[in-house]
């Protein structure tokens, strides 16, 4: 069975301006969840529906094969539009065939990957619908007072808890004939698909954004430098309160000497072993900065 994603872009953002397209890790948002439903051979195509020029603009410098752009009509792209409007939209704008699977894929979910979206798509073939999900860890009250999912007086350790499933919004999948007739993004038997507990962070706040960023860095990314990628082939720094503490120590005769933090250094190291060219720009020639030239090997050397 053929297999379409959809993925809502609107240019309104009250609580993050132009939130889709802000810088998350190097990339624009919405690049994260494009590239990853790219990568998916089962994907014949992705649709971006959007009703911003800036959005379409930075989605097509992507040169992803399969993206192509949706002009979403501005009564399904206002703050108290559904997502479920979006979809009928689009469905009856393009003549799909009924039995054409679609996957409504959440930009603000950028820890989603391609391998997600495949568990998704085979899990497509026992249920009628599929969503993702985490496995949810949490104690639940009710506001009198009363637990939900557990009995305090029993009290688990968190690890233990389980058998409850949150919805972390980063995918649903529906066959275009059963969302044509419930007018719903889910139906029938549903499947979950589960993912890693920290991918129930959505990105709705700016405080959001910061913790999504330091979670794609410490996961995703950390073994992928090559993702950083882009034109630059120039790194320069300076010295002071860059390469240092920003303090200058002083012993009993005077002598003055600096603190270097090896972390720099092996930042460098990456940077050059992606092929940039890097570079210190100083005003002064110590013996000191010298020797830490040395240490950072064949780096070259701007005086100014």
């Amino acid at each position: 069975m053929s297999n379409i994603a959809l993925v809502p872009a609107r240019c309104g953002s009250k609580s993050i301006p132009f939130k889709n397209i802000k810088d998350f890790c190097g990339k624009p948002l919405i690049y994260w969840v494009l590239n990853s439903l790219n990568n998916v051979k089962e994907i014949d195509a992705i649709y971006v529906a959007t009703d911003c020029d800036e959005i379409s603009e930075i989605v097509r410098s992507f040169n992803f094969k399969k993206i192509h752009i949706y002009d979403r009509d501005s009564l399904n792209a206002k703050d108290n539009s559904t997502t479920e409007s979006l979809m009928l939209e689009f469905l009856g704008k393009n003549n799909f065939n009924d039995n054409i699977n679609l996957i409504l894929a959440q930009l603000t979910s950028p820890f989603t990957a391609s391998e997600d979206f495949k568990n998704g798509i085979d899990m497509m073939e026992q249920y009628d619908s599929v969503m993702s999900c985490v496995d949810f860890k949490r104690f639940i009250w009710n506001k009198d007072g009363s637990s939900v999912n557990y009995d305090y007086m029993n009290r688990q350790r968190r690890q233990d808890v389980g058998g409850q499933f949150l919805e972390n919004g980063a995918f649903y999948i529906n066959s275009i004939s059963n969302i044509i007739k419930h007018e719903n993004r889910l139906s029938g038997s549903i499947g979950l698909c589960e993912m890693p507990d920290y991918t129930s962070v959505e990105i709705d706040e700016i405080n959001d954004f910061h913790v999504a960023e330091s979670i794609m860095r410490k996961i995703h990314l950390k073994n992928n430098i090559d993702l950083f990628k882009t034109d630059i082939k120039l790194f320069v720094s300076d010295i002071d309160g860059v390469l240092t503490d920003g303090c200058k120590y002083y012993n009993e005769n005077l002598e003055e000497s600096i603190k270097f933090s090896t972390h720099d250094g092996y930042a460098f190291k990456l940077l050059k072993d992606q092929g940039l060219l890097t570079g210190i720009v100083t005003s002064e020639t110590k013996k000191i900065k010298s020797i830490r030239f040395e240490k950072l090997k064949s780096l070259n050397t701007l005086d100014y």
